[in-house]
């Protein structure tokens, strides 16, 4: 192994070191509480080592959220794939946000977390907040298309998903997810009946 292979490789491993801390000190305390001299400690990456990676806390918190990111969406859609019928890959999405309320070390979404401590000050940490986000929406997006429902789905479902991911980090209980799940399952009821062309009574509209 040459000299700039092994150094490729411990700043490789250097990083993932400081994004394990990072994520564990983050979500588990809060941005602003968590220093960089924590996440030496932490890591057992020097301060040295962590400003050449991140020359700036700012930058760290961005390369933790974009990590967790795929990370996140990826666990969703490997619990997702497990549904065959179009609608139910709809509800697992909620079915997912339950078994994830229940973890252990459940402390909230971390990019809503991320935005309120940081959104009016890091344009960087709100453009990763906004990038999940979005990709979240088009995921649900995504799954409403392929189960054939109206578009207009798409943002009362997310708009569900993200109250009860909000209620859930205060609430520190699973229980919003079901509470959630139920109001998406009467939101595709009712676009089915109307996709049916359902008659209200005396055969209306």
């Amino acid at each position: 192994m040459d000299r700039t292979t092994a150094r490729d490789q411990a700043l490789v491993l250097a990083r993932e070191q400081a994004l394990d801390a990072a994520e564990e000190l983050f979500y588990g305390r809060g941005v602003q509480s968590v220093g960089m001299d924590d996440i030496r400690g932490a890591s057992g990456v020097s301060l040295k080592r962590l400003y050449q990676l991140f020359p700036a806390k700012d930058r760290l918190v961005e390369a933790y959220l974009e990590r967790r990111d795929l990370r996140w969406r990826g666990r969703l859609a490997e619990h997702v794939d497990r549904h065959e019928q179009p609608e139910e890959r709809v509800l697992a999405v909620f079915e997912w946000l339950g078994l994830w309320f229940a973890e252990p070390g459940f402390r909230g979404c971390a990019w809503i977390n991320a935005y309120g401590e940081l959104g009016t000050t890091s344009p960087g940490v709100t453009d990763r907040v906004t990038a999940h986000k979005e990709a979240f929406r088009d995921y649900l997006d995504g799954l409403v298309s392929d189960a054939g429902l109206p578009s207009v789905l798409t943002g009362r479902l997310f708009l569900l998903a993200e109250g009860a991911m909000v209620t859930a980090g205060i609430t520190r209980s699973a229980e919003p997810a079901g509470q959630a799940a139920d109001a998406a399952r009467v939101l595709l009821a009712a676009a089915r009946q109307d996709a049916g062309g359902g008659a209200g009574p005396g055969g209306e509209r």
